[in-house]
């Protein structure tokens, strides 16, 4: 359990008939940027947010894409991705990297900033929190609870090496605009442009390259484990356990704990959805069009895999 005053983090984690349960507010037990700031218009704010993980991870060694990889011992959500992307006209959409020098977008000292719901969360190294949780001479700090079971760690010496470079593909597309807004664009140049880290695109995996695998995983004394490293992909974005697409379920801090016997599943809110994915809520409703929305050519059309724009969809329920 987690109460910390200061900050007014609540966290509480609990292990019963093999499932490890996180019940928190969200909020970081540790110093923070400012927010808003100049690339990040959003203040950080309480959450009411239910997590159900595995306590006995079963490791399958098949890797699986996942949104938000995990939690952080503190309750703070780790998701590396963003919602902001660049499209062409030519049909081409590159997402935007949260770790990256082109775009600002307002991370703090922790490589965290705040989404629209003013949920805190890490896009890398969480170093205030590896600090305050290095309670012992090991240089592996336990940091995190992946979504499939496993622990997440820091090195604290960086022992261990992505196998992730970037590729040497030159970028394609014209006419391209950025869904941070006009300031930022809209003609960003990317026909013929080579790969520096701005976008998810520009990096490749290399089998053996480093010492972890594609999800950011290793197996240490036996255990299977992801790292968070400081170089691409700084957390993981697949894992390689058994999980389920949604294993959270959140709310506003204050609303009602439970959804009455019999009430029909709450629809997706495109607002959020969209917000997510760097699109209008108009795009989005295009794509799926009209129930049941096709979600695999909905996929396709914006750009990311069905799998991933599930779990966003459900996510914003």
């Amino acid at each position: 359990m987690i109460v910390d005053t200061d900050f007014g983090t609540q966290t509480t984690v609990s292990v019963s008939s093999g499932v490890r349960k996180i019940v928190t507010n969200a909020l970081p037990d540790h110093e923070t940027g400012q927010f808003p700031n100049a690339g990040n218009p959003n203040t950080i704010s309480a959450q009411s947010v239910n997590y159900e993980y595995p306590a006995d991870p079963i490791y399958t060694g098949t890797a699986q894409e996942v949104h938000v990889p995990g939690v952080a011992v503190n309750g703070v959500k780790f998701e590396p991705g963003t919602a902001e992307t660049v499209s062409c006209e030519s049909g081409e959409t590159y997402p935007v990297e949260g770790l990256q020098d082109q775009f600002n977008l307002g991370m703090d000292t922790n490589n965290a900033h705040v989404q629209p719901s003013g949920a805190y969360h890490y896009h890398g190294l969480p170093n205030s929190l590896t600090q305050k949780h290095n309670h012992s001479s090991s240089d592996l700090v336990h940091v995190g609870f992946a979504a499939d079971g496993h622990f997440m760690y820091v090195s604290l010496a960086s022992k261990y090496q992505s196998s992730y470079r970037l590729t040497e593909t030159l970028r394609r597309g014209v006419n391209c605009t950025v869904s941070l807004g006009r300031e930022h664009g809209p003609n960003i140049v990317i026909n013929n442009s080579a790969p520096d880290g701005t976008y998810t695109s520009d990096w490749e995996y290399v089998d053996g390259l480093g010492d972890l695998d594609q999800c950011n995983g290793i197996s240490i004394d036996g255990q299977y484990r992801y790292l968070i490293t400081k170089d691409f992909p700084f957390i993981s974005r697949c894992l390689k356990g058994v999980f389920t697409a949604t294993r959270s379920t959140a709310r506003p801090s204050g609303s009602p704990s439970s959804i009455p016997r019999g009430s029909l599943p709450a629809q997706p809110n495109l607002a959020v959805a969209a917000a997510r994915l760097g699109v209008s809520e108009d795009q989005l409703r295009i794509a799926l069009g009209p129930p049941p929305p096709d979600i695999e050519f909905a996929a396709n059309v914006l750009g990311v895999s069905a799998r991933l724009l599930r779990e966003i969809l459900d996510e914003s329920r």
